[in-house]
């Protein structure tokens, strides 16, 4: 029997108080959750302003509305394309309209079923990397969030660019890590609502290691287009062999560049950051910890997961999709509204900004019971969850092209780690949230290891 006073996992201070725009400037440049009131916790719409008016959106017919039936009315917010341009150009990530469609018609067969289980070894191959470089911390604590992050970006990159001598996966990890932490906070510029063509100070910092990230894949798309495909083909073969069937058009070399950028961006931080979650909320629950590692030992029986074992790990499934509900990686999203429009009875004019904070649609008292408790079991089969109340990989149109590569890879790593290994919280040193970009645990996720029985 639990004790009286539950205890939950790290979790926001959100506002109970009216801010000014300087104090929540500093707000979310410290952490983005920061500025969303707790009243949002209780509320289908909450509406204020600063520097201009801005809704912030937790009703699910609404988010349907905004992200599935009028999603050309609701096009990402100009804030986001101008922290995000730089670094991925006009990808699937940023563009929209019929340069949106195009390349989101080209890319998609690269993540077909087939495609990405055929990636499975790569990502079981990390995951035995990560156990021996686990298992040598046996008897002490290691922070699992550095070692998740570097597992998911030996997948990315193998996957992305197998075989080829030019890529420098130390210069494009510290190049990604740099735009990250230096350029992608929000500006006071952001927040006025000045025109995008009056530079960001921040986001000029780190242009020279973008730039020379670029040119090295570059040169590595031109060496593939000489070389040609290997046997099995990974992600830039795909893409390079995709076409709009419509109109016919395949990528050119920019455009081959920055998707490709994208997905390492993407693919390896919310993958990382979802798989060292997981990891805490199993040391926080040791009763969720041990039925994991029952089913993983169960049907591994000490071999490392594959792409045939996902439909065997149910549990360890359902921890990745409550992981993904307490701690989205993307866990705000920005739009701003192109027309006069209706949300939850409010009105909403032409140049709003729309928010979806998907960290509070999470935690919404009015969707979620007892929502900042860790329970796997909410997302057991029999019961229901809202799809357009659930967005770790949003959703509509534009849902994550990548969602079924980065279950998949969650689920093998995952699975693998547990069947081998025992984690225990460290004392004094639970993490706590900060969304800058991605919602990333201050301080790591440090965790006692041991080998399972």
């Amino acid at each position: 029997m639990k004790d009286n006073v539950t205890e939950y996992p790290p979790r926001v201070k959100l506002v109970t108080e009216k801010w000014g725009i300087l104090q929540s400037l500093r707000a979310a440049q410290r952490n983005l959750l920061e500025i969303i009131p707790e009243i949002a916790l209780h509320q289908p719409i909450v509406t204020g302003k600063m520097g201009k008016p801005w809704h912030m959106v937790m009703d699910p017919d609404a988010i349907r509305r905004i992200l599935r039936d009028r999603l050309d009315d609701y096009p990402k917010s100009d804030v986001t394309k101008n922290i995000l341009r730089p670094a991925i150009g006009d990808s699937l990530f940023v563009a929209e309209g019929a340069h949106w469609r195009w390349q989101r018609r080209a890319a998609a067969p690269v993540f077909s079923h087939r495609n990405v289980a055929n990636l499975a070894p790569i990502m079981s191959a990390a995951a035995d990397r990560s156990c021996a470089r686990i298992d040598a911390h046996v008897g002490r604590a290691a922070d699992m969030y550095a070692e998740m992050v570097t597992s998911t970006f030996e997948v990315i990159s193998d996957v992305t660019f197998s075989g080829d001598e030019g890529f420098d996966r130390a210069a494009i990890h510290k190049a990604i890590d740099g735009y990250i932490d230096s350029t992608a906070k929000v500006s006071l510029f952001d927040v006025l609502g000045l025109p995008t063509w009056i530079p960001r100070p921040g986001r000029m910092m780190s242009s020279g290691g973008m730039k020379a990230m670029k040119s090295m894949a570059d040169g590595v798309i031109g060496n593939r287009k000489i070389k040609g495909d290997d046997e099995v083909p990974d992600l830039l073969d795909l893409l390079m062999a995709g076409e709009d069937p419509e109109t016919k058009r395949s990528m050119n070399t920019s455009e081959l560049r920055d998707n490709l950028l994208t997905f390492i961006v993407a693919g390896h931080e919310t993958t990382a950051l979802t798989l060292a979650w997981a990891l805490y909320l199993c040391a926080f629950d040791q009763d969720v910890q041990d039925s994991a590692r029952d089913e993983a030992q169960s049907v591994l029986q000490g071999r490392t997961a594959t792409a045939m074992d996902l439909a065997k790990l149910p549990y360890i499934r359902k921890i990745i999709d409550e992981t993904l509900r307490l701690y989205p990686p993307a866990a705000f999203l920005s739009r701003t509204a192109q027309v006069q429009d209706e949300l939850c009875g409010r009105p909403i004019a032409p140049g709003d900004t729309v928010m979806l904070p998907v960290y509070a649609l999470h935690r919404s008292r009015l969707l979620w019971d007892d929502p900042d408790s860790f329970d796997p079991d909410r997302f057991a089969e029999d019961k229901k969850v809202d799809r357009f109340a659930y967005l770790p990989f949003g959703d509509g149109p534009r849902i994550c092209i990548g969602m079924s590569f980065a279950v998949q890879e969650a689920v093998i790593i995952l699975a693998t780690l547990l069947s081998r290994f025992k984690f225990t919280r460290v004392e004094g040193k639970d993490p706590y949230p900060v969304l800058i970009l991605t919602l990333r645990p201050e301080g790591g996720v440090w965790l006692n290891v041991e080998r399972a029985d």
